[in-house]
């Protein structure tokens, strides 16, 4: 799979962009604050219709504007040419101009995997980041996997507001709990499922990058000890004290071992750094055995927070995408340009808001 073309409107710095990709390795140069991270970052957007910087889409408008406009051509088994208009007022989403009503019709139109700062989340930050990991995988590759999301956040919300009344109907109290209970389960086995596939090639990828043979394990912890029903029956009355759900795949945890000690406490920086672009490796090769072609690599300053032998163990990795007719995108500065490259670089000034083509470097 690979982005033909990519247009902007108002978003962030780019007041008006048209440029056309060709599949294989871009590297994006310029000086910090000219717009190559907003690039990765709308072609991220086109596949998952959200930033992968946490913020609101209300936060990607060009300054004193009222609406951006994303579209691009993705091209795979089949040409979806993707527009998307969103302001505060208005979202159209069109596929090939057919209107887009459910986002779980959309995802998969075109896949990224992102690589970037935000990543340390993985191992340092809060559960729900690593539950988000694998809710988006589940959501690109297993069809109905959102709308069961989605089922069980709703009945989660409406669960967690009666239990915040003093006197909540328990006759609707016991409905939302076995739509819970219903969606919940199943939210659990596909999470499992994908973990133990997951496990396999985060280890391998771990040990390609690593400068020493460590092992890298992922293990799947959720907050369901035995049966759900009968854990959340036991914690009715904690519930009542507590006044929210304190079971169910919302509690869920992904442990990340680095020689059996939890990552986020024993690892070094460097160590968590290999450990969060495991994960990201692994997503991708995922996606690809899944979907048949490797999905859009986006690399945004990376390189320069790796040492010269994790670089080593990466580059090939993320070499193999552009030489399948993937496609990469990576920024860097020249100052912090990956020595270790090599093969046909599509190379790009970003300057301003502005994107030129420099031309096609054998290095």
């Amino acid at each position: 799979m690979h982005l033909a073309k990519l247009k902007l409107r108002d978003f962030r710095n780019f007041r008006r962009l048209d440029v056309a990709f060709e599949p294989g390795f871009h590297v994006l140069l310029g000086r910090n604050a000219q717009g190559k991270t907003n690039l990765l970052e709308a072609v991220y957007l086109l596949a998952t219709l959200r930033s992968f910087r946490g913020v609101g889409n209300a936060q990607i408008i060009r300054h004193e504007r009222k609406a951006f406009f994303a579209g691009g051509l993705a091209i795979g088994q089949a040409e979806n040419d993707i527009r998307y208009y969103w302001s505060a007022a208005q979202r159209k989403l069109t596929v090939n101009e057919k209107p887009i009503r459910r986002v779980a019709d959309y995802l998969g139109a075109l896949r990224t995997v992102v690589f970037c700062t935000e990543d340390s989340l993985l191992v340092n930050g809060p559960a729900k980041s690593r539950r988000r990991f694998l809710d988006l995988l589940l959501t690109q590759t297993r069809p109905g996997y959102l709308d069961l999301l989605h089922r069980y956040t709703e009945a989660l919300r409406s669960r967690n507001a009666l239990l915040k009344r003093d006197s909540p109907d328990l006759t609707l109290l016991d409905s939302f709990t076995h739509e819970l209970v219903a969606t919940g389960e199943k939210l659990i086995v596909a999470r499992r499922q994908l973990v133990k596939k997951l496990s396999p090639l985060i280890r391998l990828g771990y040990r390609k990058i690593a400068a020493k043979p460590e092992d890298a394990r992922i293990d799947y912890a959720p907050s369901v000890r035995e049966d759900f029903a009968v854990d959340l029956a036991k914690s009715r009355a904690r519930e009542q004290r507590y006044r929210t759900t304190l079971v169910g795949p919302h509690r869920d945890e992904l442990k990340l071992t680095l020689d059996g000690q939890p990552a986020a406490q024993y690892a070094s920086e460097g160590q968590k750094r290999t450990f969060a672009i495991a994960l990201k490796m692994a997503q991708a090769d995922y996606l690809g055995g899944i979907h048949g072609s490797p999905p859009i690599l986006l690399i945004d300053d990376v390189m320069g927070e790796l040492d010269a032998g994790r670089r080593a163990g990466l580059l090939p990795l993320i070499s193999r995408v552009g030489q399948a007719l993937g496609q990469v995108f990576m920024t860097c500065t020249e100052e912090n340009w990956p020595g270790e490259l090599t093969g046909n670089l599509h190379r790009w000034q970003v300057d301003q808001g502005a994107v030129s083509k420099i031309g096609r470097a054998h290095v």
